[in-house]
């Protein structure tokens, strides 16, 4: 109530911010009125001499005090050079389009929220393509260069020629880069005043940049200063843990392991599934036994609740996505004896009782963390005569226990330790194998997470649902799908270089954004 009564009077944080802002607005209408007596080639004299000052400046504070002083002016050039083209024939992807924008007061706005490094909250039709303008030129005046960041190739290409109107009436230079350039033309385009691209290009290349390139003359980046991204929830919050990888063909590859071990995998993944349905026939039997179908009353033993939650919670590690489940939880009180259970069960700081019911299982699915993990029970499935074929001897006292022993042939000696390395490589290699088998069964699924056109497994994008063709997931992943699915398994990559979006963006020394829903993703924002 007391929150609702100062909003009343004194507004909400935005709105103070706006009103605060007046004043600049109105310095900006001022100046853009007095340049609307120059010549074209006068505010274009006005962007080289500005970047010839800029450029000698080194210290970012430097730099953002003089930005600052400049911004009613720079801002106000843009205005005018909008006003000057008015009228004026684009060619925008190969389509003419007539110029008929000039910046409102509210975008003027928008623009300082941007150059300040903050995120714009604009709704689709209000301009953003626009505002992005009068932060972009001012800061593309130090010639360390912008990089605005779009969802698609073709909103690059697009905004890159649209606006690049503007930036090219004043003197400024402008780059796009798309997928299918060449490392040369990259390197031209990021070496222009303003760059365009999507979130992936802008990693990708850095990680090129960092992680293959064996010269500096090879890199095509030049920096990190100033970035714009639209969609910005999309890009940082949506995607945020989404990682890029660069991988290569792995030095050493053990393709022919997921098809020898795939039949054992695929009778494990159907037992489980019978014994999960196991669970659940039981489970719905204590359920029918606590609600009778006369609708007579059964007096509810806490017991039976708790065996109830802990049959479903069993499922729900066993096969997550098993449609009966699905169905007993459409049950409020099942879903909330199965939350019971899995809550208790966690409470336990020893988790001996979880490690317990894990063990009714051959394998326990975690999807949050994207991981299959197999139980005992599961481990003396697919291997019943040896008991330690899952587990790794320790190769420091191995070895050392060979050079304390007995023998004292060095040749021997040598023997003895080459042996128990291809031992070791031989178990590694198995359990590796087996373990990606089991992800690609239990988490990855055909039509959700890939399909499979031509005899080959392609990824599909978990945010835009494209097909990502010449991507393959790294680790041998691919290839158990591949085995899992009866195609071409392929040779194996290894990852090269990985970066996540998040970690990107924050190389920049500014980074502001553009979105339509600023405000419910603000916790989120600030914590990047």
């Amino acid at each position: 109530m007391i929150g609702f009564i100062v909003k009343k009077f004194i507004g909400s944080k935005n709105e103070r911010e706006v009103k605060r802002l007046r004043p600049l607005v109105t310095q900006i209408n001022a100046l853009e009125a007095e340049l609307q007596k120059l010549p074209d080639d006068g505010l274009r004299q006005k962007t080289a001499a500005w970047k010839e000052e800029l450029s000698k400046i080194t210290s970012n504070d430097e730099l953002a005090a003089k930005l600052k002083e400049i911004l009613p002016e720079a801002f106000a050039v843009v205005k005018n050079a909008c006003r000057r083209l008015c009228g004026s024939e684009i060619t925008v992807r190969g389509h003419p389009l007539k110029w008929e924008m000039i910046p409102f007061d509210v975008q003027l706005i928008g623009g300082y929220a941007l150059h300040s490094g903050k995120i714009a909250e604009m709704a689709t039709g209000e301009g953003k393509t626009l505002v992005a303008t009068l932060p972009v030129y001012l800061n593309a005046l130090s010639g360390r260069g912008v990089h605005v960041v779009t969802v698609n190739d073709y909103l690059a290409a697009r905004d890159g020629e649209w606006m690049g109107a503007v930036y090219k009436f004043l003197g400024l230079t402008v780059g796009c880069i798309l997928h299918d350039q060449s490392p040369n033309v990259r390197r031209e385009q990021y070496n222009c005043d303003i760059t365009y691209g999507t979130n992936a290009e802008f990693g990708f290349d850095y990680l090129r940049d960092n992680g293959m390139a064996q010269r500096k003359e090879d890199q095509v980046q030049r920096g990190h200063y100033f970035a714009i991204v639209d969609e910005v929830d999309s890009i940082l919050v949506d995607e945020a843990r989404t990682p890029l990888i660069i991988s290569g063909p792995a030095v050493v590859t053990y393709d022919e392991q997921y098809a020898r071990f795939k039949p054992q995998v695929e009778s494990l993944f159907s037992t489980q599934e019978r014994l999960c349905n196991r669970f659940l026939s039981e489970a719905g039997g204590l359920i029918k036994k606590q609600h009778p179908v006369d609708g007579s009353n059964v007096k509810k033993g806490k017991a039976t609740e708790k065996e109830i939650g802990l049959l479903l919670y069993r499922v729900k590690m066993g096969q997550p996505r098993s449609e009966g489940l699905m169905k007993l939880l459409e049950e409020p009180e099942n879903l909330r004896l199965m939350n019971q259970a899995e809550l208790q069960l966690h409470a336990d700081q020893k988790k001996t009782d979880l490690y317990a019911q894990k063990e009714e299982l051959f394998f326990a699915i975690d999807e949050k963390s994207h991981e299959a993990d197999l139980t005992e029970k599961g481990r003396n499935y697919l291997s019943p005569k040896d008991p330690d074929a899952f587990v790794l001897p320790d190769m420091t006292t191995a070895l050392h226990e060979i050079d304390a022993g007995p023998e004292t042939d060095p040749k021997k000696r040598l023997e003895a330790k080459t042996k128990l390395q291809q031992e070791f490589e031989s178990k590694a290699q198995r359990i590796h194998a087996i373990s990606q088998l089991l992800k690609a069964y239990c988490l990855y699924q055909k039509d959700v997470q890939y399909v499979v056109q031509d005899n080959k497994v392609i990824i599909v994008d978990e945010n835009t649902g494209r097909l990502m063709t010449g991507r393959r997931w790294s680790d041998g992943l691919h290839q158990a799908v591949e085995a899992k699915e009866g195609v071409q398994i392929q040779r194996e990559n290894q990852t090269l270089a990985s970066i996540t979006f998040q970690n990107y963006f924050r190389m920049y020394t500014k980074l502001a954004g553009m979105t339509g829903t600023a405000d419910t993703e603000a916790f989120e924002f600030q914590q990047i």
